[in-house]
């Protein structure tokens, strides 16, 4: 417990960081590019098809007719917009995370490192391409776990709860990994995330948890829906803020464990050799006693 809210306090405060802000500013600008290029091209296609699949259905259209008796037919035109944001949230999600993986936590171990374990060894574990996979492989496995829980979401507490453990899952597994692919070893590394499971779980569903915020957003979209184009970028920067906090969170922390798992098991190496200071012991002296002479023999 004093490990993971020391790292959580320490993340705050780095948060604040000029070098920080400075670095969540690329993976910001790409999304939003990346969100309103999309958007623009494919908006009006996407909330015409979700228009036409809900006029299919026989349910749905009951309803978007009580809705007019009673006055509130303006609705009908929210729904589908709504409809298509939440299915893009998942993408975005991930994209922030992803970017943040790949464009921040590595710049941010070098910060945390410098600061706070300048004479931790780094025997470099985990390698960019092997960290890609990993990424990649983990954010399948999520997604499957998203489309595999869908019927769920009908449950109303379910439907909060699911999405925030399968992103709290994923940034455990990605962030983790990240964190100490510089400074630790397999070993060091596989040993890290089997003994601390439980807290690095947890702080990936409190970071799941976090990125639920931009769900108020779309409440407000609701109403608003003329302005989901200023909307979306709010979201992603919130998104991204919030992948931010917890690639710091998941870096001081992990950092400290290795350090005090190293402090705990050094290496054979250290174990075996000899002390820097001990005195050899003298080498054995050797007498050399001359032979007796004998005397000459009669002849």
């Amino acid at each position: 417990m004093r490990l993971l809210l020391g790292s959580f306090w320490r993340s705050v405060a780095y948060c604040l960081h000029p070098r920080v802000i400075a670095l969540s500013l690329l993976p910001l600008a790409l999304m939003v590019a990346g969100a309103l290029a999309l958007g623009y091209l494919f908006w009006d296609q996407a909330v015409d098809a979700v228009l036409q699949w809900l006029q299919s259905w026989a349910l749905v259209e009951f309803v978007l007719g009580w809705l007019d008796s009673v006055g509130l037919g303006a609705l009908r035109h929210v729904v589908a917009p709504l409809l298509v944001l939440l299915v893009a949230t998942p993408i975005i999600v991930v994209a922030a995370l992803l970017l943040v993986a790949l464009m921040m936590t590595p710049a941010i171990v070098d910060l945390v490192a410098a600061r706070r374990f300048a004479d931790l060894e780094r025997r470099h574990g985990g390698g960019w391409w092997r960290g890609l996979g990993w990424s990649l492989w983990s954010t399948v496995l999520a997604l499957l776990m998203l489309l595999v829980s869908l019927p769920l979401w009908l449950v109303p507490p379910l439907a909060l709860v699911l999405p925030a453990l399968i992103w709290g899952w994923l940034s455990y597994r990605v962030l983790a990994y990240d964190a100490l692919a510089e400074h630790a070893s397999v070993d060091e590394r596989r040993a890290l995330m089997r003994t601390h499971r439980v807290p690095l779980l947890a702080m990936g569903v409190v970071t799941g948890l976090l990125s639920a915020a931009p769900s108020v957003l779309w409440a407000s979209g609701a109403m608003f829906i003329a302005l989901a184009p200023l909307l979306l970028p709010l979201a992603i920067w919130i998104y991204a803020l919030v992948f931010a906090f917890a690639s710091l969170w998941f870096v001081h922390y992990l950092l400290a464990a290795l350090a005090e798992l190293r402090h705990a098991t050094p290496s054979v190496a250290t174990q075996t050799a000899p002390a820097r200071d001990a005195v050899p012991p003298p080498p054995e002296r050797v007498i050399d006693v001359p032979a007796r002479e004998l005397p000459p023999s009669s002849s």
